[in-house]
């Protein structure tokens, strides 16, 4: 299974860019996909996900500007940041889960950096 990001970019403060990763060779649905960013000397953190029944969860620190979606039948997952700051800035990493049985598998993209101008 592989987790394919894109559409990062720079862009100035309060704008918006819109980030989508696409899973190839995963036959069965993950449980959750979501994106995770890690800025220069920070730790990752969870930016937002969501499950396979569209509940999604949002760090407080991007609720109410970013909105995360997914499609089930394509493995895709999308991110729309809107009201960008430059604390937005990091590289942002697609995530996904699956369980087999009660063992969590993780899956990680390569990573598409995010870079906003003051």
């Amino acid at each position: 299974v592989q987790l394919q990001a894109s559409g990062g970019g720079l862009v100035k403060a309060g704008g918006s860019l819109r980030v989508h990763c696409a899973a190839s060779g995963n036959i069965f649905p993950f449980n959750a996909m979501g994106w995770y960013r890690q800025a220069p000397g920070k730790q990752r953190e969870l930016v937002a996900d969501i499950l396979r029944i569209n509940v999604t969860n949002y760090a407080d620190s991007v609720k109410g500007r970013f909105t995360i979606s997914r499609d089930n039948a394509q493995n895709t997952v999308s991110l729309q940041m809107t009201s960008l700051k430059p604390e937005d800035t990091a590289v942002y990493y697609c995530h996904g889960d699956r369980y087999l049985g009660t063992i969590r598998i993780d899956y990680w993209g390569q990573g598409t950096l995010v870079t906003v101008s003051s």
